[in-house]
């Protein structure tokens, strides 16, 4: 059975296209003209578009559904705070980082956090995945 410690980290990266951009509208439903509309957003203080929020913090769910702690395990709860903008062509690597583990319950709390390409933070916040007894176990 899969053990874990305080302190086990492991990442992912992507790079974020367009494509990203038009396929997480038509998913979400969230057409904000940040997102998809270059004239818009050049008058905006970020002078191009960004890529919506939950875009990026979903490469946490690639992150802690297959990495860490990986299968099986649930999503209990999610913070997230959004340090700086992401934009067409940045790639970003999620990180998990075990922060606490309740044997009891089975509940792993990670640090969670997104940097692009230049190390800049682009989110952070914490996690709390429960893992499954069979499979991959604390």
């Amino acid at each position: 059975m899969k053990s874990y410690r305080i302190g086990q980290q492991a990442s992912c990266s992507k790079t974020i296209t367009e494509t990203d951009f038009v396929l997480f509208a038509g998913l979400s439903g969230d057409f904000n003209p940040i997102h998809i509309d270059e004239e818009y957003a050049k008058k905006t203080r970020f002078k191009r578009r960004i890529a919506h929020g939950l875009l990026t913090s979903s490469l946490l769910s690639q992150l802690l559904g297959v990495h860490l702690p990986g299968k099986g395990s649930i999503y209990v709860e999610q913070s997230i705070r959004f340090k700086a903008p992401v934009f067409i062509g940045d790639t970003i690597t999620a990180k998990a980082t075990v922060q606490d583990i309740d044997q009891g319950k089975r509940i792993l709390t990670l640090l969670t956090e997104c940097f692009n390409q230049d190390k800049t933070i682009v989110l952070t916040g914490t996690a709390k995945m429960m893992v499954p007894e069979d499979g991959g176990g604390i």
